[in-house]
């Protein structure tokens, strides 16, 4: 089972680097595996057994590696939204900023630190998808854009809590939506 490091590692802080593709059979079974955690990470049976939290993404430096990868599970009323994405690069995004109304958490960060984190509602994301074995872009929007740039920004040493306004954690900017 992996080990999810807390935010006190340096390894959560530093640029991570870009993985080669096609991936090698390591980095092939260390996304799959990161993808398992967190669908293993929803059931709650499991994670009360095996005592982890439940999560949605989880990111290679959470795990001690500097490389660029990330992987999202999680259900919606209509779909299943399941990524094992390498090198993601967000390429564009919408102007309009979202942010969850409960605030953001995170499997490294054991004590959740509240404030709204605007993240951009609308986002294209281009990606080696490590599942389809092949270079991706697509667009996501509403939850999973949100997913995907906390994942992102792990990759650039970048923690949730960095985009709380310290000042005022309640925030409510302008041309945003609380979700």
């Amino acid at each position: 089972m992996l080990k999810i490091l807390d935010d006190s590692k340096k390894v959560l802080r530093e640029q991570c680097d870009n993985v080669t593709t096609p991936l090698s059979e390591e980095d092939e079974k260390t996304i799959l595996e990161m993808l398992d955690y967190i669908i293993k990470s929803q059931d709650e049976e499991y994670a009360t057994k095996h005592q982890i939290r439940s999560g949605v993404g989880l990111a290679a430096p959470q795990i001690g590696l500097k490389k660029k990868m990330l992987a999202i599970y999680f259900e919606t009323e209509d779909k299943i939204i399941k990524h094992a994405l390498v090198n993601p690069k967000i390429i564009s995004n919408s102007t309009r900023l979202i942010a969850l109304s409960g605030g953001e958490g995170c499997l490294s960060v054991k004590e959740d630190k509240f404030g709204y984190v605007y993240r951009y509602n609308k986002i294209t994301v281009k990606a080696y998808d490590a599942l389809a074995k092949k270079d991706v872009t697509f667009t996501a929007k509403g939850y999973e854009a949100i997913v995907l740039q906390h994942e992102i920004d792990h990759l650039s040493g970048i923690l949730y809590y960095d985009r709380i306004n310290k000042k005022n954690p309640k925030e409510i900017k302008p041309n945003s939506e609380l979700i």
